[in-house]
């Protein structure tokens, strides 16, 4: 996932409070999206599920029944008002990854940003995490969320790799894929767990755990095949040696013929 050129360009001071206005209205976007999202699930709760209205909801929240499709496109989105964002935040972390990083930990980074939003609010997690066992509906919506991360993730691994690159001995492309859905089990593991514990113990550290396992599973192998391949293309096509009168050459099976032809007349030449 290419990173945009920056700009040298110094923003005029016009900028600044489009910038700020910017930042109060999606601000104010995601209060209006918990609110909405916290009248949902106690309707949800004393109601019901299948007996709760959008104009219900609407109505608990003190809006209007457009307000509330402004910000989700169902009844059952609305008790998921985190996730666009925590998607943006997920994806900004693999995009401003150092060179230096090994893709999968930049992976395992970027889901920490699911965690944490659920850590946030342990109370609405745990009541959420009750209500989607209860209703096959939102249990769906909830495995359609969590299958963004996954695409998301498993696009930035694929990234870094050539994918068609399928030579013998290259497992990068299979992988990245299965390494990217086992860093979303690996999280979601662990996420229930501690929801199952009605959110007590230290979850973060629980998944730092659970990657240390990918990583020793997949860290190593990812890459195996990239490297191997940039150790032949490092090599010489060809190389020669003269031993008194005689001529030794070497050269890959892959080199280019003129190339090899080059390589003898240069030796001869040096001899």
């Amino acid at each position: 996932m290419s990173q945009p050129a920056r700009s040298s360009r110094v923003s005029a001071a016009p900028d600044v409070p489009e910038s700020a206005a910017g930042t109060r209205a999606a601000a104010q976007r995601l209060k209006m999206r918990r609110e909405l999202a916290a009248a949902a699930m106690e309707l949800f709760a004393t109601k019901g599920y299948e007996a709760t209205t959008v104009d219900e909801i609407a109505g608990a929240a003190g809006v209007a029944r457009r307000t509330f499709f402004r910000h989700f496109r169902s009844k059952e989105e609305a008790i998921f008002p985190d996730h666009d964002d925590t998607l943006v935040r997920a994806e900004a972390v693999l995009n401003a990854a150092p060179a230096h990083e090994h893709p999968l930990d930049t992976v395992c980074r970027g889901i920490k940003e699911v965690m944490r939003m659920y850590a946030a609010k342990p109370a609405v997690s745990v009541a959420r995490y009750k209500l989607t066992r209860e209703v096959p509906t939102l249990r769906q919506a909830e495995i359609a969320s969590v299958a963004r991360y996954e695409r998301l993730f498993t696009r930035y691994l694929l990234g870094h790799f050539d994918e068609r690159d399928h030579q013998p001995g290259n497992d990068d492309p299979l992988l990245a894929e299965v390494a990217a859905s086992a860093v979303v089990t690996a999280h979601n593991h662990v996420l229930r767990r501690w929801l199952r514990a009605d959110g007590q113990g230290d979850v973060e550290a629980q998944l730092d755990q659970a990657f240390a396992i990918v990583r020793d599973t997949f860290g190593t192998g990812i890459g195996a095949g990239r490297t191997a391949k940039e150790d032949r293309a490092a090599q010489p096509a060809a190389s020669a040696q003269t031993r008194g009168e005689v001529l030794v050459a070497v050269a890959r099976t892959d080199a280019p013929l003129d190339e090899v032809m080059r390589t003898i007349q240069q030796a001869l030449k040096d001899r």
